[in-house]
C-alpha cells in the first residue's frame, strides 16, 4: 500500500476511543464528541472522478468480476454480522468489514496538498488513509476488519482537496478522518485509504452536510471515468419529467446502511412466485437489502435466488454449463458460438417499493466469447440482499438524504 510519506500539520480530535470490533467497542466518556466534527453545508455542489480499481488492466468482464467475486463474498458475510450487532450506549459505531472495494477517488490532503487514492464506499462511514508517523498525543483508534485486516492510528482534521475530470478543485477545511500508521492485511490493497460515505456522522457526506448526492459507474471492462457528485449537482438539474425515489429505510441496528424495500422481481414476463417477506428486514435487524458500491454483483436471499435461478433456466435456450463453478458465479450457459449477437435473455426488473427498476441485459448478464459462456452476475446469499454495482452500471443512483430516498435515472455515465 502506498503510504502518504510527508507529515502531515494535523489538528488532532479531543477526545480518546478505541475501536476494536463491530460487536465490542469501548464507550466514551461522553457523547459530546460526535458533534466535534464540522458540518460544513457546502452551498455549491461539485464532483469528484471515479476509476475503477482493474481500469485500464487487459481482462475480460467476467475475469473482472472473479477477482471481485471473494472480496464481495467476505463483504456480504461481514455486513449480515454488523447488520445485527445491536449498539451500546455512547460509542462510535462503524461498519466493519473486508476493506476491499470496488471505485477508486483521487484526493489531496493539507496544505501542500498531498495527493492520494482512495476506495469510495456506500457501505461504511470512516475516512482513513495511510500517514507517517505523529507523535502528538491523540485521538486513536483501531479498526479489525472481517478478513483480518486491520488500520489503526489518530483521528485528524485536515483540508481535502477533490479534482474532478476537468482538473477543478474544491478544498474544504476541518475533514475529520482517520489517520493509519499502521495497516495489515490483504483486505486494503486496492488503495491508500478509503472514503466512507455511508449515512453514519463520521461519513464524507454527514461531515460536508450535503443534502443529497449520487454516482453514476460506467460499465465494468471499459477504461472509462465514473463520477460522484455532491450537493446541488447531484440530481443533474434533471428535467426528464421528474424523479421517482424510492424510500431509504433506517435500520435501527445498523443505521449507517442504504436499505431500500425491494417488493418482486420479474423475468421476461413472469413475476416470481416469491413472498416478499424474504426481503423484509427483520426486527432483529436481520434481512432486508441494502444499496452497495463496493459489492460487484447482486446478492439475493437463498430461497428467493432459487426461483430466479430456476426461471432464467426455463426461459433461456441454452445448455446450463458444468463450467459455472470455475466462473465463481452460480449459474452459467454454454454459448453455441462465440459470437453473441444473436442470444435471447429475459428482461429483467426489480420491484422496489415506488420504483419498478428494468436492468439493461450487460447489467445482468455477462459474456464471454473466449470462455464460451454467459453468465448471470446474481449470486444467493444469507438473510440479508445487496444490489451490487454492476447492477447500478449507466444509472445516475441518487440518495435524497433529505427526503430519504434513492431514485435510479438512465444515464450515459461516461458522458457527464
Amino acid at each position: 500500500m502506498a503510504a502518504l510519506m510527508a507529515s502531515l500539520p494535523f489538528s488532532i480530535l479531543s477526545l480518546l476511543f478505541l475501536l476494536l470490533t463491530t460487536e465490542t467497542l469501548l464507550p466514551l466518556a461522553s457523547s459530546t464528541s460526535r458533534r466535534a466534527l464540522h458540518n460544513h453545508h457546502i452551498p455549491n455542489g461539485f464532483r469528484v472522478s471515479l476509476k475503477h480499481v482493474h481500469s485500464g488492466q487487459n481482462f475480460t468482464k467476467l475475469e473482472l468480476i472473479q477477482q471481485s467475486i471473494n472480496r464481495s463474498k467476505n463483504r456480504t458475510q461481514r455486513f449480515e454480522t454488523i447488520a445485527t450487532a445491536k449498539p451500546t450506549g455512547d460509542d462510535i459505531q462503524t461498519p466493519v468489514y473486508a476493506g476491499d472495494g470496488e471505485f477508486l477517488m483521487n484526493i489531496s490532503i493539507g496544505t501542500p496538498a498531498i495527493p492520494f487514492s482512495a476506495i469510495m464506499d456506500t457501505g461504511s462511514d470512516l475516512i482513513w488513509t495511510q500517514c507517517s508517523p505523529c507523535t502528538s498525543n491523540g485521538c486513536k483508534y483501531m479498526y479489525m476488519y472481517g478478513d483480518e485486516s486491520s488500520t489503526q492510528g489518530f483521528m485528524a482534521m485536515e483540508t481535502f482537496t477533490f479534482l474532478d475530470s476537468v482538473q477543478q478543485e474544491v478544498a474544504i477545511p476541518n475533514i475529520g478522518f482517520g489517520c493509519g500508521l499502521n495497516n495489515q492485511g490483504s483486505g486494503l490493497g486496492q488503495g491508500s485509504g478509503l472514503v466512507g460515505l455511508g449515512r453514519g456522522e463520521l461519513s464524507l457526506v454527514s461531515q460536508l452536510g450535503v443534502p443529497k448526492f449520487s454516482y453514476c459507474l460506467t460499465s465494468i471492462g471499459e477504461n472509462k471515468t465514473s463520477t460522484l457528485l455532491l450537493g446541488s449537482l447531484a440530481d443533474l438539474n434533471y428535467s426528464g419529467g421528474g424523479i421517482h425515489g424510492t424510500p431509504i429505510i433506517q435500520n435501527p441496528f445498523q443505521p449507517s446502511f442504504y436499505y431500500i424495500s425491494l417488493e418482486g422481481i420479474t423475468v421476461g414476463e413472469t413475476l416470481l412466485p416469491i413472498s416478499k417477506s424474504l426481503f423484509r428486514l427483520r426486527e432483529d435487524g436481520s434481512g432486508g437489502m441494502i444499496i452497495d458500491s463496493g459489492t460487484t454483483i447482486t446478492y439475493i436471499q437463498e430461497d428467493a435466488f432459487d426461483v430466479l435461478k430456476k426461471e432464467f433456466m426455463s426461459q433461456m435456450k441454452l445448455r446450463v454449463s458444468r463450467s459455472a463453478d470455475a466462473t465463481g458465479l452460480d449459474l452459467c450457459f454454454d454459448l453455441p458460438t462465440k459470437d453473441v449477437t444473436d442470444i435471447a435473455v429475459p428482461k429483467l426488473k426489480f420491484h422496489f417499493k415506488g420504483v419498478d427498476l428494468e436492468l439493461p441485459v450487460e447489467n445482468y448478464m455477462i459474456a464471454d466469447e473466449n470462455m464460451k459462456l454467459v453468465c448471470l452476475a446474481m449470486a444467493a446469499t444469507g438473510a440479508m440482499s445487496i444490489f451490487g454495482n454492476i447492477q447500478q452500471q449507466n444509472l445516475l443512483v441518487l440518495h435524497d438524504l433529505g427526503k430519504e430516498t434513492l431514485s435510479f435515472v438512465p444515464t450515459q455515465c461516461d458522458q457527464l
